[in-house]
């Protein structure tokens, strides 16, 4: 049984990027222009220039027939005739009395070659048996006439059946062609340059990395992109260091009455209701410190290409001496630009969360050069999480146990930090059904 064969759909065969795209949208046309103009001059100049020149050769053919069967067969005469085609007509001739050819020809076919289109016109003014021969390595052109009394052989150099003209013309279209594709390839890479360096730019600014302005090039739109781009990147950077110092001055406005609590209480001794007050004071600790680290986002921490196998490590081994088994599966070494203490802290969120409802969990880490992706995968047994809560998982604050205990669970911040520290690396996560029945937390990070 025979397979059927899966033809490629066109926009697969578009090239991925803008200069492919660009090159293509030049070179389409021309290539079209330049099959339309080959096609229309093969077909109706060279064709017709080509049916123009053998009709003069087979005139010129006939001519001699004709003076060699109606002159005198002296020697001197053919002489004469011999020396003024060679001279006037660049055509040698050969005459061999009494020798007949039976193998000759009286008919032409219909073809476009240069034979046939001899043929036709041999047989329309020379009308006499014949023969055409084209030597296509000796370049030249041997035509067998059978006369009454005897055989004439006529020889000429290719030239007699082309027209010049016609390479000059090719040559011509295909060189002006090629100089305007090559100006506008140079042009168009010039135009390019801009619209990439802006691409790179905003990647690496998505990923938390450091980009120093640059003077805006390019196209007026590309000049304005850019300009917008680090406009918003000055506003970004202006609210994050606002945002920062306003988290300052919160934590330390919050820190200090909640000191002062702790030690009025501490003054006080020891009864159910200082007990009872001094939980309290700890879970405000604890919700200040996760919403102060919910808003804080580590922002102030700068990329750097790190091998992130050691910070997988780091974290499965802490895991472990807490009681609960890691299974990793990396490979020896995998560099990324990371901000390594907050990649650690959410990679550490996602296994806490892990810890809290499973009995074991499984890492793994691989890269995929072709999509450009490094994939962390952590997998746990525990009851895992209804599809219709996957997005609901990542919202702060929200908990699928209802209660704000930290026995229970905790604030509901701890996927949603996880999530925005991925978010700032230029990374994703989704969730899925685990192989081993409980939540798969799939992270994509940029190579």
């Amino acid at each position: 049984m025979r397979l059927p064969i899966k033809l490629p759909k066109p926009r697969n065969l578009m090239p991925r990027g803008l200069f492919g795209r660009a090159v293509l949208i030049i070179m389409l046309p021309i290539l079209l222009l330049q099959g339309a103009s080959t096609y229309i001059f093969f077909d109706r100049h060279w064709t017709r220039m080509t049916e123009r020149l053998a009709y003069a050769v087979a005139g010129e053919v006939a001519a001699v027939s004709d003076q060699i069967e109606g002159a005198p067969k002296d020697k001197d005469t053919i002489e004469i005739l011999k020396a003024l085609m060679a001279t006037h007509l660049d055509m040698l001739f050969t005459y061999s009395p009494k020798i007949k050819n039976e193998t000759l020809l009286t008919d032409a076919g219909d073809g476009p070659g240069l034979t046939d289109t001899l043929s036709r016109a041999i047989v329309d003014q020379v009308r006499r048996p014949f023969m055409v021969n084209v030597d296509m390595d000796h370049k030249k052109i041997d035509v067998f006439v059978q006369l009454r009394d005897g055989l004439l052989q006529v020889s000429m150099p290719q030239r007699r059946m082309y027209d010049s003209s016609g390479y000059i013309f090719v040559l011509w279209l295909n060189g002006l062609a090629l100089t305007f594709f090559l100006i506008s390839l140079f042009f168009m890479r010039n135009q390019i340059r801009p619209i990439r360096r802006l691409a790179v730019a905003a990647e690496r600014f998505g990923k938390g990395i450091n980009v120093q302005a640059f003077k805006p090039t390019g196209a007026r739109e590309v000049r304005r992109a850019t300009e917008a781009f680090f406009n918003m990147k000055e506003r970004i950077t202006r609210t994050v260091q606002q945002r920062t110092a306003m988290l300052g001055g919160i934590s330390h406005d919050l820190r200090t009455p909640l000191t002062r609590m702790k030690l009025q209480l501490e003054m006080m001794g020891k009864n159910p209701d200082t007990v009872a007050l001094r939980e309290d004071i700890d879970d405000m600790e604890a919700m200040v410190e996760g919403y102060l680290a919910f808003m804080r986002g580590e922002g102030d921490e700068s990329a750097q290409a790190l091998d992130v196998v050691p910070i997988l490590q780091r974290l499965a081994l802490n895991t472990q001496r807490q009681g609960f088994p890691v299974i990793m599966n990396t490979p020896a070494s995998l560099i990324l630009e990371i901000r390594p203490n907050a990649l650690e802290r959410a990679l550490t969120n996602f296994v806490e969360n892990a810890r809290k409802y499973a009995t074991r969990t499984e890492i793994t880490l691989w890269a995929d050069d072709h999509n450009g992706w490094a994939g962390l995968t952590i997998d746990d047994d525990g009851p895992g999480i209804e599809p219709a809560n996957y997005e609901d998982v990542f919202k702060p604050f929200f908990r699928l146990e209802g209660s704000r205990s930290k026995k229970t669970g905790g604030l509901g911040l701890g996927m949603a930090i996880a999530q925005d520290i991925i978010l700032s690396h230029g990374g994703r996560v989704l969730l899925d059904r685990a192989p081993i029945g409980g939540l798969r937390v799939v992270i994509h990070l940029p190579l």
